[in-house]
Order: C-alpha cells, then structure tokens, then sequence
C-alpha cells in the first residue's frame, strides 16, 4: 500500500431500482430525479471534480440510459439553443460535460449490494486507491465532503471515510465508526459497525456515503460471504481490511442531504433553492407562506 499514491478515479454505484420513490422512477433512474434544476447523480459528479478525481467509473444497470445520455453530448440541443441565443444555458451545459474518455460504465446485473457493485468495477479502477460517492448522499457546504477526505489522505495515506454526528438515538439507522486519536482533518477509526443499537454504538458519528478505499478491499469482496439483507456489504469487507490497513475519518463541516428518502430529497431541494441568487427571495417567501399556513391549520384543529 503507498500511502501518497494519487487518488485518480470515483466509483459511483447507479444500479439501484428506486422503489422508495415509485412511481416516479418507473421509468426515470432514481439518480435523474432534479435537486432545483440539475439531476441528483450530478452533484456526485461536480464534488468528484472539485476534489481533483480525473476518471468516473458508473456502476450501472437496466433502464439506466438516461444517465449515460446525460454525461454525452447532445449536438442537436446545443445548435438550437445557439440558434435562440441562450448562450448561458450552452455554457453550462460545456461545463457540466465530462472530457472524452473520463466517464466509464460497467454493468451490475444483479442486485447484490453496494459490496457486490464497488467490487463490479475492480478492472476498471485497477491496482490503485479509488474514492467511492454514493449518488443519493449529497454534500451541502462551502466545499464538497471528498475535498476533505482527500486532505486527510494525503496527510495520512490508507483508507478514508465521511462521516457526520446523528443524534445519538438515532444511531440505528446508519453505519458507525468508533472515534480514536485525532490527526489533522480528522481522527482514526477504531471500529465500524453496521445499524447498531444506541446502547451499543462505539460513537455517534455515521458514515455519510462519502469513502477512499485502497485496492485491496476488491480482493476482500470477492470472497466476501453475505451479510445483511443477504446481500455483499461494503462494511464487513472494510472491518476485514481494517484488520491490516489503517482507516481514519473525516468529519464533514457541511451537511449531507439522504436524497434516497423523500424528506431528504425534499430538505435538499429547499436548501439549494435558498442557496441560489435567482430563486431564493420567490422560495424563502413560499416556504414561509406554506409553515405559517400550516401552523395556522395545526392551531385551529
């Protein structure tokens, strides 16, 4: 393991079926579904880039196409948004597409857990340390969660994990790691532990879809028996890995919206709407209209 090996490629799974949000994802993968005005799988996109990743590696799956299409060019929509002089709406969308040979897909034909799809795409990241982003985990914050994860690999080398604090109650419904020793940008990992009771949890701090795994963990997954759900969990590969490599964490200063449940994706809509110059006056005076409104409803029943 070389601790200061460029992190060069992102893994990003797309292959799930969306059924949370039914009937919208019938026909429509979950990750094309739009935060205000750009699809969910973009922002994962965008936070690769921002943290210098060069090389983006789809774990895909049936009825994905529209995520394919949407990092190609499209020719025609550009020459008629020339043609109307939206000269704006052409930058952005240059902006947006990947360079020729950067974005690579491989296909995930069974759903056997995250496990299953991060070991789907070993030929493709090779022999070197990879960083992995699940799409539905979107950070929100002066700089993308894999900004910060790089700063701690590049200061300490091995593998690397975002994590946020959930309320400590709460620690059933996510990943937890155990706190040890602090290092600059964050702290080692002394134990990870998938959904555990709060009166077991090592921490409050969860894992918040944000990773840099060392190569190693692919050799690990394919031997890896099924866990939870009876599917192949990324976790009990790293908890093995961890038994010879270090692992540290990185406690994102920003927040991270669960766009795979409706209140998440909702919550992040609204936030990203109030952060933007052009609707965030229109949005703040609605959402507000609509709480007042409701709270009114609430008192007179």
């Amino acid at each position: 393991m070389d601790p200061v090996k460029t992190v060069r490629k992102a893994v990003i799974p797309v292959a799930g079926n969306g059924t949370r949000f039914l009937p919208a994802t019938k026909a429509m993968p979950k990750e094309m579904l739009t935060i205000v005005d750009r699809p969910v799988v973009q922002y994962a996109v965008d936070e690769a880039r921002e943290a210098g990743i060069e090389q983006i590696i789809f774990v895909t799956g049936r009825n994905k196409q529209a995520i394919e299409d949407h990092f190609d060019d499209a020719p025609e929509l550009i020459s008629s948004l020339t043609r109307s002089g939206k000269t704006a709406q052409v930058s952005e969308l240059a902006d947006m597409l990947p360079a020729a040979g950067s974005v690579s897909f491989t296909r995930q034909q069974a759903p056997l857990g995250l496990g299953h799809a991060v070991w789907c795409a070993r030929e493709l990241v090779g022999d070197e340390p990879f960083a992995l982003l699940l799409p539905d985990m979107i950070s929100y914050g002066v700089r993308g969660c894999l900004a910060g994860l790089m700063d701690l690999y590049h200061a300490e080398g091995g593998n690397i994990l975002g994590v946020e604090q959930c309320a400590p109650e709460d620690t059933s419904k996510y990943g937890i790691v155990g706190k040890g020793t602090g290092v600059p940008h964050g702290f080692t990992v002394t134990e990870m532990v998938e959904k555990p009771q709060p009166s077991a949890a090592p921490s409050n701090y969860y894992l918040n879809g944000r990773y840099i795994l060392q190569p190693e963990v692919f050799d690990i997954l394919a031997h890896q028996s099924r866990g939870a759900g009876n599917e192949i969990q990324l976790t009990d590969a790293m908890v093995t890995l961890s038994a010879s490599q270090p692992f540290y964490a990185h406690p994102y200063e920003g927040r991270t919206f669960d766009c795979g449940c409706k209140h998440g994706f909702i919550e992040a809509n609204v936030a990203f709407a109030l952060a933007r110059d052009d609707i965030s006056g229109l949005v703040f005076d609605s959402v507000r209209d609509m709480v007042l409104s409701h709270e009114g409803r609430i008192r007179a029943a």
